[in-house]
């Protein structure tokens, strides 16, 4: 089993540094490859694969695979004691590969083909663990991602107007129904990558293992719907995307403030990928979409990291993930807590570490464009609160003791730190390493020192206010929580978007279709409607047999009348 695990691993990281290393040479060189598999042809018409390798698509796929390679092998090491480890090993493997089906593709039948696959597979890994909790959560998540299935549907049907399902020949040509097709594309995206509305289904998901979470939540299914519209990105420019900026700047902001509110490890990590995605969409709708994808790949490896790391801490814990439990930590887990504190800080944007570069390019893209003082505000305030959730996260896990529950003789094995070292190491330095790449002249953006230093300040004062909220028991002392029930619960449930997502499966809707079911199915209506067709074929069909019988009676009987309508 050790062998099948490390043997799919090497392959992956194999593949991985093949890729990345020719996403970057073709990068510098500005070339790009299309590749024409032809399956076979039948008179005029062939059926074709075509793969796209561009230096955007080869470092995603790069990144894809030495991620799941990491993964891969800390996940042998994490579900040892599994039953169906072998079946988990695949499971994961099918991931991947849809993946990168869904990343070289230029094609939208065969994006259909690894977007369904991701759908289906993370359905099977969220309901690994078989209990109500996982199928529930794997419900929520692969009905909302069949909307945006459905949306790439119709969009191929719309694509018929070309003639062709490739789609990069034709994004630069303004046609009056490509607004169609972007509402049906931005709307696929929107499900995947989980906006406003459709947010409920990532928090579910951390019902999955936490080597799935990890690999779902930082460079595959999530960022699946950035990527397609980074793909895209031709045709967003052709029309005004201020609402659905303002639309994934809010995302950012609740996903910020469910964070601050949470107490669930895997799940403040889960509303902080929320927070990224939304960052990286509103820079995209913005206009820019080289800085959104910088941001997508540093965010990758960082946050592949913390889930390994938070991982290793739920095992020893005993799989506990309420953070008011934790405590001391790093007395206990000191490599574990230093790659925690790496990928956390990452995620601050802690300047040098790898998302700074991405993160603070990012904002300063949002100074230098104009917009109203309310998306810019928003934005802020949301990075603002990733600094101060991030804070809080390790404010619990790591500082004091509270000795409330007790660490368990799972203690940190080789297997897992060694699947981290590279991570730490990329976490550390992707982020300088892929901006002397992608922009290969130096972005020089320059701003009164006021502009520059506010965002410096503003996160200064959340980590600062984070210390005086958890140490002085702001809310306790001088309100109370009793006092804003409502209001917490509101913020921290991610404004009851959970409940509104759940709603109709559990309201009078579902008792409607029941009784709908009752006397359609069950009643007259399948007898009169479903199988009146077949009912009267049988009775066609009886009649064909006797009049075949050869009953002379029958056969004279037709003569005479034949012979009569003919002599008429």
């Amino acid at each position: 089993m050790m062998n099948l695990y490390k043997i799919w691993s090497y392959i992956f990281m194999f593949f991985g540094f093949i890729f990345f290393s020719y996403g970057l040479y073709f990068m510098v060189i500005n070339n790009v490859v299309f590749c024409d598999w032809e399956f076979y042809s039948l008179n005029s018409c062939s059926f074709v694969m075509t793969l796209l390798f561009d230096w955007m698509s080869l470092l995603f796929i790069g990144s894809v695979f030495l991620i799941s390679s990491m993964v891969i092998y800390y996940s042998f090491s994490y579900m040892g004691h599994d039953v169906s480890i072998l079946r988990f090993l695949y499971l994961v493997v099918l991931f991947v590969i849809s993946m990168m089906l869904m990343i070289i593709s230029p094609n939208l039948i065969s994006i259909l083909i690894g977007w369904d696959g991701l759908g289906l597979v993370s359905y099977c890994l969220v309901i690994y663990f078989q209990n109500i909790k996982s199928f529930n959560a794997g419900m929520l998540t692969i009905l909302i991602n069949r909307v945006g299935d459905i949306s790439i549907l119709f969009s191929i049907a719309w694509f018929l107007n070309n003639g062709s399902w490739h789609f990069l020949y034709y994004l630069y040509y303004d046609s009056f129904w490509f607004f169609t097709l972007l509402c049906l594309l931005i709307l696929a995206g929107f499900t995947k990558s989980a906006q406003i509305p459709f947010s409920s289904w990532l928090p579910a998901a951390m019902a999955a293992p936490t080597p799935v979470s990890a690999l779902v939540h930082s460079s595959t299914l999530v960022t699946a719907g950035v990527y397609l519209l980074i793909r895209f990105d031709a045709l967003l420019s052709l029309y005004n995307m201020s609402f659905l900026l303002l639309i994934s700047v809010l995302t950012m902001f609740m996903s910020g403030l469910g964070a601050s509110f949470e107490f669930d490890l895997k799940k403040i990590i889960a509303l902080s990928t929320l927070s990224q995605l939304g960052l990286m969409m509103s820079i995209l709708f913005i206009g820019n979409s080289s800085i959104s994808f910088f941001h997508l790949l540093t965010h990758a490896f960082f946050k592949a990291l913390l889930f390994l790391c938070a991982g290793l801490i739920i095992h020893c814990m005993n799989d506990s993930q309420d953070i008011r439990f934790m405590g001391g930590l790093v007395n206990h887990l000191p490599y574990t807590l230093s790659a925690f504190c790496v990928a956390n800080l990452s995620l601050c944007g802690f300047p040098f570490l790898s998302g700074f570069y991405s993160k603070d390019l990012c904002i300063e893209f949002i100074n230098m464009n104009y917009f109203n003082s309310l998306i810019y505000y928003l934005f802020i305030l949301s990075v603002c609160l990733t600094v101060f959730y991030t804070l809080r996260l390790l404010y619990f896990v790591i500082y004091g003791y509270l000795g409330i529950l007790s660490v368990c003789l799972y203690e940190e094995d080789s297997i897992m730190l060694f699947s981290m070292i590279f991570l730490i190491l990329m976490g550390l330095f992707s982020g300088v390493f892929l901006s002397w790449f992608i922009f290969p002249y130096p972005v020089f953006i320059f701003m009164p020192v006021i502009s520059k230093m506010t965002v410096f300040i503003l996160t200064i004062m959340s980590a600062i206010f984070m210390i005086f909220l958890y140490n002085i028991k702001f809310f306790d002392k001088v309100f109370g929580y009793n006092s804003f029930t409502t209001s917490i619960n509101f913020v921290g449930n991610m404004w009851f978007l959970p409940n509104f997502s759940t709603y109709m499966l559990t309201s009078k809707a579902l008792s409607i279709s029941l009784i709908y079911e009752e006397i359609i199915s069950m009643g007259w209506g399948e007898f009169i409607f479903s199988q009146s067709l077949s009912k009267f074929s049988i009775y066609l069909s009886k009649m064909n047999s006797l009049w075949q019988f050869n009953d002379l009676k029958l056969f004279f009987a037709s003569f005479v009348v034949s012979g009569f309508i003919i002599y008429i």
